[in-house]
């Protein structure tokens, strides 16, 4: 509680949001899922992960990763997880190993189907609720996918350290990724962070802070703040005691 109580008003709100994300994740987790979007692929339907990771893909083009830093409920369990292990965690290339091939695959279900003729936002989702009825002996073993889900995503946290599954499983960074790429490449203004780099003093504050294990500190130097695995939360701005960070809202250099 102390250690939350020290934190900037700023990162207060940023984790209440994160827990907030996290308590409604039985709620939503199907809409986040990286299978029923196959399967509905193979009918030729769009599902409600299909919008999900459309609205993402769009957002970044103008808010990068904001999403994961603020509102992601993985993201959140995987941050509250940090006090456990706090070390840097790498492995950015594995969650394009995996999911290059799971796009593709979506890619020929798809035209196997004929294309997209149907919208259907709650595709295998009763009521539009993951876990409106858990106890369903003819239905999906909703609970138990959903603990194998937290299980996999802290555990990944807590044996290799801050936000490990974000740099390896996440199967909706890509989108945003691809989303943050394009509006670098046609450099139209957006939330980015900016920098000072003559009030660095390398202390390394920011990169001992940094939940995605970036080297901000060499990133401040270079006066270049991007990184695909930013997610703006902010803690580098919080953090600097020189101010040297700061959010703006900007066209791209």
């Amino acid at each position: 509680m102390t250690r939350i109580k020290q934190l900037p008003r700023r990162q207060r709100v940023r984790k209440a949001l994160l827990f907030a994300s996290l308590l409604l994740f039985p709620v939503t987790l199907y809409y986040f899922s990286p299978v029923i979007i196959v399967e509905s692929a193979a009918q030729g339907i769009v599902n409600a992960s299909f919008i999900l990771f459309g609205l993402m893909f769009v957002a970044a083009l103008f808010v990068g990763r904001l999403w994961c830093g603020w509102a992601c409920p993985a993201g959140g369990l995987q941050e509250f997880g940090s006090v456990i292990n706090n070390r840097p965690a790498r492995g950015n290339w594995i969650k394009w190993a995996i999911w290059i091939p799971w796009i593709c695959l979506i890619a020929v279900l798809v035209t196997r189907a004929g294309g997209y003729h149907a919208i259907d936002p709650f595709y295998q989702l009763e009521g539009g609720v993951t876990l409106a009825q858990p106890v369903d002996p003819e239905g999906p073993p909703w609970y138990m996918i959903y603990y194998v889900i937290v299980l996999l995503f802290l555990g990944l946290a807590l044996i290799f350290g801050r936000r490990a599954s974000c740099h390896t499983i996440c199967w909706m960074a890509p989108f945003m990724i691809i989303g943050r790429r394009i509006r670098n490449l046609v450099k139209w203004p957006a939330l980015r962070l900016r920098v000072e780099p003559e009030k660095c003093v390398d202390c390394l504050t920011c990169t001992r802070n940094c939940p995605m294990s970036l080297d901000v500190n060499r990133m401040v130097r270079s006066g270049d703040m991007e990184d695909d695995e930013c997610v703006l939360c902010g803690t580098c701005v919080d953090g600097c005691p020189k101010d040297a960070i700061r959010f703006s809202f900007s066209a791209g250099e």
